[in-house]
């Protein structure tokens, strides 16, 4: 159940209505999934806004093959065509940036009620807000609701990551990123904020 949860919002009570279980069974197996690292809840933003936001966490099996298998996606086009793809793309994505962010990081995400959103947030050391937007196409064009959200937490960096290897700027400050470069500037980052004594 929680491989076609993927990137969602963590709805406790329907996945327990589904089980035939309660609310606290489901919180506890959820629990134990994340302490063995198989489970990731992604937090929502949590600082002040004067916006309603969204305040359940998303959750994502983080091992993406796991999800295929769980779903009995055995083959590149079985994936290709399954309503999965792109939650599984964005889990995907998520996992890989997370395992080079430094020290110190606060992941979340944002969405309001009215659907601005930002598919992942990292408070880095040093004050930097990173507003990422993931996309599994490689369309150059973006939601308003990104926009409205980057400017809601005045984001100091908007970033697109898709599957487009090239590194290009988009409209309204947002500049295209490819996986691997971002990952390599997020490894940067945390050699940046190491001082020479915590060496």
């Amino acid at each position: 159940m929680l491989a076609y949860e993927q990137a969602q919002t963590l709805n406790v009570a329907r996945l327990a209505a589904s089980l035939g279980v309660s609310g606290q069974t489901v919180a506890r197996y959820l629990d134990l999934l994340c302490d063995l690292m198989l489970v990731r809840r992604l937090q929502p933003w949590a600082r002040h806004s004067a916006k309603r936001l969204i305040k359940a966490p998303k959750v994502f099996v983080r091992d993406s093959g796991l999800v295929h298998a769980l779903l009995a996606l055995g083959e590149p086009q079985a994936l290709l065509s399954h309503p999965v793809v792109g939650d599984s793309w964005e889990g995907w994505i998520v996992e890989n940036l997370l395992a080079c962010a430094p020290a110190g990081t606060q992941p979340s995400y944002y969405r309001t009620a009215v659907s601005a959103e930002i598919d992942l947030l990292l408070e880095l050391p040093g004050n930097a807000l990173w507003a990422v937007e993931i996309k599994r196409s490689s369309a150059r064009t973006l939601t308003k609701g990104f926009h409205i959200a980057c400017a809601d937490l005045s984001a100091t960096r908007r970033i697109v990551v898709s599957s487009a290897n090239t590194r290009f700027p988009m409209a309204g400050r947002v500049e295209h990123v490819r996986l691997l470069d971002l990952m390599h500037e997020l490894l940067a980052w945390g050699q940046r904020s190491v001082t020479p004594r915590q060496r």
